[in-house]
């Protein structure tokens, strides 16, 4: 039986209190569809020395609601897969009122990773993560990328990348997470709401409780 996780009390826009992905305007830019084309990130395998990034065949959300099957389609590209994100979101029962939580994702990442046990769900059920649950997602998303997978987290709320630029998504949203630097201290994001914001690094005690009262698929 799925148990739902905890929800952030902000949200801002009707409809959408029942859901942990899809995006309370305004943001800052209006969502692009796909290209047919999408661009591939440079692969940095450091593994070891600290650092290691997972190369990425991005691609922006074709609408507001549908950060979820983005954000794993995302993710499964660095396994070198490339799935239909309608036929993610209906495994996931996306509607216009977003993907209900992590727990809807993680069974498609198995499915699609072909191990059943290759994911499971983590939730930080505070409103404000701790230093153990802190470090406890910096290990998970070493252990997860490390083993040539990226980590999927449902957030919610305003945070602060490493160059100082805000991200704010207070109707909740999904990102993926595919690298990570200084043994996981910092950790780079793949962002489908908007092509011209699609990479950015965020400290991990940031992403943290950008993930607080929600929850993340990792391996």
């Amino acid at each position: 039986m799925r148990t739902d996780l905890i929800r952030k009390t902000a949200l801002t826009a009707a409809g959408l209190a029942f859901t942990g992905g899809a995006i309370a305007g305004p943001v800052t830019t209006a969502f692009a569809a796909p290209s047919a084309k999408p661009a591939t990130q440079t692969q940095t395998d450091r593994k070891g020395h600290g650092e290691r990034e997972l190369g990425v065949r991005y691609e922006a959300q074709p609408n507001f609601y549908y950060c979820g099957p983005a954000a794993t389609r995302n993710a499964l590209s660095v396994q070198g897969k490339n799935i239909n994100v309608d036929d993610m979101a209906k495994e996931m029962g996306t509607t216009e009122a977003g993907t209900n939580s992590i727990n809807d994702i993680t069974p498609v990442l198995n499915k699609e990773t072909g191990k059943a046990d290759a994911y499971h769900s983590v939730e930080i059920s505070s409103p404000d993560a701790d230093a153990k649950q802190t470090d406890t997602l910096r290990a998970d998303i070493v252990k997860t990328i490390d083993n040539g997978r990226a980590v999927v987290a449902n957030i919610a709320g305003t945070s602060t990348d490493t160059t100082g630029t805000t991200h704010s998504y207070e109707g909740g949203h999904y990102i993926s997470v595919v690298g990570y630097r200084d043994n996981g201290t910092t950790v780079t994001i793949a962002d489908s709401a908007d092509p011209n914001t699609a990479s950015y690094q965020i400290s991990v005690e940031h992403l943290a409780d950008w993930i607080a009262t929600r929850g993340y698929a990792t391996s």
